[in-house]
């Protein structure tokens, strides 16, 4: 009896060393990662700031775009789909979240219409992100001609990355219109964002030489799950000018340019001169961060920060985001919670010239663990326009002051307290 017992013993030691090693291998991370401030970072309206993002993120800015913001489900949903349904040669679709439910009846029908209509419809979903999407859907997608295929799927030989995810949400069709923002294919992000049961979010519409920088950062993970590289004018035809805009597109991956989202951030921050205006979805900054806008706050840069209300849909992540307001309310931060829904926006206004949105929150998973998207607007009129639009977010908000957030209830600090502890995996 002994020597089972010690077999036993020796087998539950084999496996909780095997769970720690799969634990480390997926928090620990792979490249070595932002540690020092930023140093002499010129201020974003100037012509070096735009010099050095163009060759630090890996994708040059690039003239000739129109831009377009879309609110809400009940705006984003009717532009993505007419843009599926005008598809003449292909469409890539990467996202999060795909759940069962009318939003997705209504894809999986254009997807399918414009495969059986002899289009390339690719679509990738993360695997973890689409666990409410039902078998039949994926049956539906893939008996109508659709190459669908799921994001690090579950694996045993994939553990050490089931932590690394793609939180993106693209679409580009025709290599020469693309999507980016917060929106995953889901009932959750209907309506005009002011019901508590509807999230509040937005998506931007991208046509001209930035839509192709966006296909090539769909292919390189079409890529790292199937081994086809998508090649050819359907995919990357030759994209005329869509308008006047300067936009750069980049991305994010463990895998690569890890740094690429945390150092735009860090970048825009630093370069601030006057105001920052910032919507954060999850607001869990890590302390470079949190230092680089205490520090634009002393240089006298004004900053708004709009973060989530009464709806949350991970109380850990509120916990630990309440447990950074004091120091940015100490600092002189003005702040807003949005009150009539799941506020979800990731959106960044500086100076009144730079606009940064996309897929990316302000939080460690989306600097270091997530494969993210976003896109930079470097216009003055386009920045006017969407501080508007989040003007009216905070006409909708509560403004929260450093009082307020020094009189809640003890246990809510000690559960801000230990969910900051488990920050970077938030």
């Amino acid at each position: 009896m002994r020597w089972r017992r010690r077999i036993l013993w020796l087998l539950t030691g084999a496996l909780a060393a095997g769970l720690a090693g799969i634990v480390l291998l997926n928090v620990w991370p792979h490249e070595k990662q932002l540690e020092h401030r930023l140093q002499h970072v010129s201020a974003v309206e100037s012509a070096q700031f735009r010099r050095e993002m163009g060759t630090l993120l890996g994708t040059g800015v690039s003239a000739g775009n129109a831009v377009a913001d879309y609110q809400n489900g009940e705006e984003i949903f009717p532009a993505m789909l007419a843009a599926i349904h005008g598809a003449r040669h292909s469409v890539n679709l990467e996202t999060y979240i795909y759940w069962s439910g009318e939003v997705s009846k209504k894809f999986v029908a254009a997807l399918t219409e414009r495969a059986r209509a002899g289009v390339r419809v690719h679509v990738l979903a993360d695997w973890l992100g689409s666990t409410r999407m039902k078998q039949e859907v994926v049956d539906a997608l893939r008996a109508g001609g659709v190459r669908f295929e799921y994001f690090h799927p579950l694996h045993w030989y994939s553990l050490d990355r089931i932590n690394n995810r793609t939180h993106r949400k693209l679409l580009v069709v025709d290599g020469k219109v693309a999507f980016n923002g917060g929106v995953g294919i889901a009932d959750a992000w209907e309506g005009n964002g002011l019901q508590p049961d509807h999230w509040r979010d937005m998506q931007f519409r991208v046509e001209g030489p930035a839509a192709a920088q966006m296909q090539a950062i769909f292919s390189q993970n079409w890529l790292a799950t199937t081994g086809e590289a998508l090649l050819g004018p359907d995919y990357y035809p030759e994209v005329p000018r869509g308008g006047d805009l300067s936009v750069q597109a980049f991305a994010s991956s463990p895998d690569g340019g890890s740094e690429n989202m945390q150092l735009m951030y860090l970048m825009a921050i630093n370069g601030a001169r006057r105001r920052i205006d910032l919507e954060a979805a999850y607001f869990v900054p890590d302390e470079l961060t949190l230092t680089a806008l205490r520090d634009a706050m002393r240089r006298g840069v004004r900053v708004r920060l709009v973060v989530p209300g009464p709806y949350v849909d991970s109380a850990m992540v509120r916990n630990a985001s309440q447990a950074s307001w004091g120091a940015m309310l100490q600092a002189g931060a003005r702040m807003y919670r949005y009150q009539p829904a799941l506020f979800h926006n990731k959106l960044m206004v500086i100076d009144g010239y730079l606009t940064i949105g996309g897929s990316a929150n302000f939080d460690n998973r989306s600097f270091r663990l997530n494969d993210e998207s976003n896109i930079a607007i470097y216009d003055h009129a386009f920045a006017a326009h969407m501080t508007e639009v989040i003007d009216s977010d905070i006409a909708r908000s509560r403004e929260l002051t450093l009082a307020q957030w020094r009189q809640r209830p003890w246990r809510r600090r000690v559960f801000d307290w230990l969910s900051s502890r488990v920050a970077d995996q938030l």
